[in-house]
């Protein structure tokens, strides 16, 4: 049995975006749906002001009510299930997340400096989390009524950020099957950066590895790709090779995305995310997947 799309449901505008963009993709995937609600009170909150459990079981029963309506009316076809879960939010959505296919978490919007807000929740469940899962703006809607060359299910192409010195197979294969799946364009990114010509120059002389030039990147990337677009044959797909700083370049390919696909290296210890994948889902405008690797 194929495992189902799972997706955090609170009461909040970003909310809605991850479970519209969650169902369209269960459906897409042939698979079900799983609503998760997950609150925790704060122990030092006075009594007096505290709801009743009965009064805060009525309060989340409604909420993932009216999300099953809200599934029910864009995407009819798709098996539900929904999980209410008292205790640490971050904790019950990893642990939810680990027999899914995909956790799906609304991102909220803008922040001051014009980066989406990625709040404590999102980014330790984005750290630690051991399958794929997908952050949502809250414009996931709005984005997709006015999609360029949309695809079967009116989404725009598939970018990827992939490093042809450390090529994840995990990375390929999602942005492949997802690109896919709903009939869309891959576009896949590799870039490269110099601190500075002297720091370079060291680094070869020192036996470190050697970059390369530009067509011998195009040629590696050409060659890593390969095998994959043997196996997608229906996945159209374009590559590109700049100099620069990665998330740049990928948050500028994301703004007619409808999806970027970045990693995550899962540590032995710890949480960490990488600095190009922090700057990718805080910055680019449309949803970003993140996918752990080894």
């Amino acid at each position: 049995m194929s495992r189902p799309v799972v997706v955090g449901v609170d009461d909040s505008d970003e909310c809605l975006a991850a479970v519209d963009w969650a169902a369209d993709e269960a459906a897409a995937r042939g698979t079900g749906l799983r609503l998760v609600n997950a609150s925790q009170w704060p122990q030092h909150q006075l009594q007096a002001v505290k709801p009743s459990r009965e009064t805060r079981t009525d309060r989340e029963q409604s909420l993932l009510g009216a999300m099953e309506e809200r599934v029910r009316a864009r995407q009819s076809g798709v098996p539900m299930a929904t999980e209410e879960v008292e205790g640490a939010p971050a904790r019950a959505l990893l642990a939810a997340g680990s027999d899914a296919d995909l956790l799906v978490l609304g991102s909220p919007g803008l922040g001051t400096v014009g980066g989406f807000i990625v709040g404590s929740v999102g980014q330790e469940v984005v750290a630690e989390a051991k399958h794929p899962m997908v952050l949502v703006r809250p414009d996931y809607g709005d984005r997709e009524a006015g999609a360029g060359a949309p695809g079967s299910d009116g989404r725009r192409k598939v970018v990827l950020g992939l490093d042809v010195h450390d090529v994840k197979d995990e990375l390929l294969d999602f942005a492949f099957d997802f690109a896919d799946r709903h009939a869309v364009p891959l576009h896949i990114v590799h870039t490269w950066h110099f601190p500075g010509l002297h720091h370079h120059s060291a680094a070869a002389g020192n036996g470190g590895p050697d970059p390369g030039t530009k067509a011998e990147r195009e040629s590696a990337l050409s060659d890593a790709v390969s095998p994959y677009r043997d196996r997608f044959p229906g996945v159209k797909v374009s590559e590109e090779t700049a100099p620069g700083r990665a998330a740049g370049h990928l948050v500028q390919a994301a703004s007619d995305a409808g999806l970027v696909v970045v990693g995550r290296r899962r540590a032995a210890s710890g949480a960490h995310i990488g600095s190009v994948t922090h700057a990718v889902i805080h910055h680019a405008p449309c949803p970003v997947a993140v996918v752990p690797h080894a």
